[in-house]
């Protein structure tokens, strides 16, 4: 895989694949490289172009310098667009093109190779050439409109999620051209546009307004489809409840010692819980104040109601579940230093094992000296293929 990408949604994209197996050359802009090096909260890290963004998302993968537009970088560049499988990019729509790469070019040099070029807008259209950051996306989704109460919203989601269902939704479509081309149907051109990516995986709140014509709103920590969900507050804070049917709520109120409330006529079925949502809160919060939020949690789930406390990202990063998982794994420093990096898997176990990095991030041009051999390699995967073809 030929990964010219930066920053998130394009590298997000090619770890996925590379903890799936794939080889992931990762092509960078000579002295600078992918921006994701400087990004980051250590400064130092930053300056000498291993910050903590790019650490997150480039362990096992390679490095190689090349210049597009140097005669000498591009003809070392199409020695292994002919032996690839992928060719994965994140330009600015059309900028690969410019540079004498659309994908008739590419599909010449290789007429097996999946390109995916990922953008904001796709490759098409008015707004295609328009510039795209994740906050930009998010707010043409509508997403950040949903986000938030009434009263703070639109709000912006507290990571990168465009990026991330970008770059997700792309594995998702790499894979499946390469089935595809196992199955004799060649090459293929995806154009990965991440407003859509988005708004496909914003689902119900979409949904809701194409096909009932109901447009939603910000309802903050509450679940617009059922209550009671939401959150509530224990004794020391929150936690979240989410008493979606029937059999729930008639066990959340038994545990809770109000077994009234199941009969109470305001609240007696889905849609009138609903109406009377904040009062039916009101009642909830006044009956788990005498309690912390880990005894709920622990009483309410084995009771079969979904519930568990609000963590935050360093809480949840010491969660004895995910260390069960083996969910994060530590590599090697870049450059040989006698210390590791903690990079997060993605949730896959394959035959009992999680997915992890095959190798810690690389430097800047790392294997600058094995380009030669990339291209060598590249060449005998070409010729393997037109001879398959023959």
């Amino acid at each position: 895989m030929l990964d010219l990408t930066n920053v998130l949604a394009g590298p997000y994209c090619s770890f996925q694949l590379s903890l799936m197996g794939a080889e992931v050359v990762k092509i960078e802009k000579p002295g600078s490289g992918d921006l994701a090096r400087h990004l980051g909260p250590d400064p130092e890290l930053n300056d000498r172009g291993i910050g903590t963004s790019f650490l997150a998302q480039n362990a096992g993968k390679k490095s190689v310098e090349l210049d597009l537009k140097d005669p000498d970088g591009r003809a070392a560049f199409e020695d292994l667009v002919r032996g690839a499988d992928v060719l994965l990019e994140n330009y600015r729509a059309g900028v690969l093109a410019r540079l004498g790469y659309d994908w008739d070019v590419l599909h010449r040099l290789n007429d097996q190779l999946v390109y995916c070029a990922i953008s904001g807008f796709g490759q098409t259209g008015p707004g295609s050439q328009a510039p795209a950051y994740d906050q930009v996306v998010q707010g043409l989704s509508g997403m950040m409109s949903i986000t938030g109460t009434a009263e703070t919203a639109p709000l912006r989601v507290g990571f990168p999620v465009c990026d991330s269902i970008g770059g997700l939704m792309a594995a998702f479509a790499i894979s499946s051209a390469l089935v595809g081309r196992a199955h004799g149907g060649g090459g293929s051109f995806l154009d990965l546009s991440m407003l859509e990516a988005s708004m496909s995986a914003m689902g119900w709140a979409v949904s809701s307004y194409l096909i009932s014509g109901v447009e939603t709103v910000a309802m903050g920590d509450q679940n617009a489809t059922a209550a009671p969900s939401g959150t509530f507050h224990a004794a020391d804070g929150p936690l979240n409840i989410a008493a979606n049917r029937q059999s729930q709520f008639e066990t959340l109120c038994r545990l809770i010692g109000r077994e009234d409330l199941v009969d109470d006529p305001k609240f007696l079925t889905r849609d009138l819980r609903k109406v009377h949502r904040f009062e039916l809160n009101q009642e909830i919060d006044e009956a788990l104040a005498g309690r912390s939020a880990l005894v709920w949690e622990k009483e309410l789930s084995a009771a079969g109601v979904p519930a568990a406390r609000i963590l935050t990202v360093a809480q949840a990063v010491e969660s004895e579940q995910l260390h069960h998982r083996r969910f994060f794994h530590d590599v090697p420093f870049p450059g040989g230093e006698d210390r590791m990096v903690r990079t997060s898997g993605n949730g896959v176990h394959l035959d009992g094992r999680p997915l992890r990095p095959q190798g810690p991030p690389p430097t800047l041009g790392q294997h600058n000296d094995e380009l030669d051999e990339l291209r060598r390699a590249s060449q005998a995967r070409s010729q393997l293929r037109r001879g398959g073809a023959a």
